[in-house]
């Protein structure tokens, strides 16, 4: 078939038949994450079948083709047959995202250069790769602005004192750096207690310090002589000034800071304390994840509710990360009760495990060394935020539609 994309023209008026999204699945777990990753930005009355590409053309013969399709062609052996089979049953402007389980590149140059499918995800499926990928296509919005080159920027900040969130970052560090040997820093953003070091057993310094009130210092030859080696792949930034001083901090510092740790590490994770400092306004804003770890108590609960009330960064394509830590601890709320109070389902559920996290504490190891049910908590923690996309994909106009999903398979064939 000739490669023919379909010239751009205004959008037609939604038709009341239409609906504006609908998506064919076919495992329980793709739905949930689905539905949770285009919660925010998705047509609420939206539904999901479970159903391969199969059963969503037989379903799509009968009904009104959606303005906007996700279609599943997972276990499929001839998928681009599955789908061309499936455009001679449906309108020509459908908007269609594809999952499926063919991580190849050739593949998904195929379905979106070639077929005009606006994205394809690979499964499995992670809420954040949802909300950032599909989102976007599902509002009709432009897509957000995600630089190409260098790491991915973590903040992980403790809805109130003492719930954790240091030893979570700690130990989400120890993963990447150490476990799965990427290029990985620490960066312990409260200036003058140096948490993370002391959970490590690693030095602090004032190079952090100098970074935030002299960002014209900073450059790739000051991250290397400032950052302190954990091991070979793993290094913390972190300080312990004196607590009767204030650091300064200069406008534009943590922009400059990030992008020069990001040009040198895979992973900057950003243990973040939330405060009204500038400071860390900006790094909670130039976070490509931001994890927000709270207790299952009711005053987490109300401080949770302030913290996700606040706008995203430019690069956080949907809500952050809810991590209840130490969720079965008598005597607290149970994990439904924070749901319900929330009206939000929890992200990541981290048991209580004081002993195993103290014991690490002292001795300056990483609790996730022990391995145990805190050691999967944070391995998932870890997958959500560690999303992998298949290949960059093409320029797309969501607004104007410029890519029409079935302009190839409604051209004529060529005679061979």
């Amino acid at each position: 078939m000739s490669e023919v994309l379909a010239r751009p023209g205004p959008e037609a008026p939604p038709r009341a038949d239409r609906a504006e999204l609908f998506a064919f699945v076919t495992d329980a777990d793709s739905i949930a994450t689905l539905r949770a990753g285009l919660d925010e930005c998705g047509p609420r009355d939206f539904e999901i079948r479970r159903a391969g590409i199969g059963e969503a053309t037989a379903m799509l013969k009968k009904m009104p083709t959606p303005r906007t399709m996700i279609v599943d062609i997972s276990g499929e052996e001839q998928p681009l047959s599955a789908l061309d089979r499936l455009s001679e049953v449906v309108e020509p402007d459908v908007r269609v995202l594809l999952l499926g389980d063919r991580g190849d590149a050739n593949f998904y140059r195929q379905v979106t250069r070639g077929l005009g499918v606006l994205e394809y995800l690979h499964k499995p499926l992670q809420r954040d790769m949802v909300a950032r990928y599909f989102s976007p296509l599902v509002s009709r919005q432009a897509t957000l602005p995600l630089p190409v080159h260098g790491g991915r920027v973590v903040s992980v900040t403790g809805v109130r004192g003492g719930v954790g969130a240091s030893t979570l970052a700690t130990n989400l560090a120890w993963h990447f750096g150490v476990e799965a040997a990427r290029h990985t820093i620490l960066a312990d953003a409260d200036l003058q207690r140096g948490t993370c070091a002391m959970l490590l057993g690693a030095a602090t310094g004032s190079g952090l310090r100098t970074a935030l009130e002299k960002p014209e210092r900073v450059d790739r030859l000051f991250v290397e002589r400032t950052a302190q080696a954990v091991r070979d792949r793993l290094h913390i930034l972190a300080a312990e000034e004196k607590l009767l001083e204030q650091p300064g901090y200069a406008e534009g510092a943590a922009h400059r800071l990030l992008l020069e740790l990001r040009n040198r590490y895979n992973f900057v994770i950003v243990d973040l304390p939330f405060t009204t400092a500038a400071m860390h306004r900006d790094m909670m804003m130039l976070a490509h994840h931001r994890a927000l770890v709270m207790e299952p108590t009711l005053a987490c609960v109300r401080d949770m509710l302030r913290l996700l009330a606040l706008p995203n960064g430019p690069m956080q394509p949907g809500r952050p990360l809810i991590v209840l830590n130490r969720c079965d601890r008598r005597g607290l709320l149970t994990r439904r009760q924070v749901e319900d109070a929330l009206a939000l389902k929890i992200d990541i559920a981290v048991p209580d495990m004081t002993k195993l996290v103290g014991n690490a504490a002292t001795l300056g190891e990483a609790a996730i060394r022990a391995g145990g049910p805190f050691r999967r908590a944070v391995l998932e923690l870890a997958q959500e935020i560690a999303l992998l996309r298949t290949a960059p994909s093409a320029a797309v106009d969501p607004v104007m539609g410029k890519r029409r999903f079935w302009s190839r398979a409604m051209a004529p064939a060529r005679v061979r």
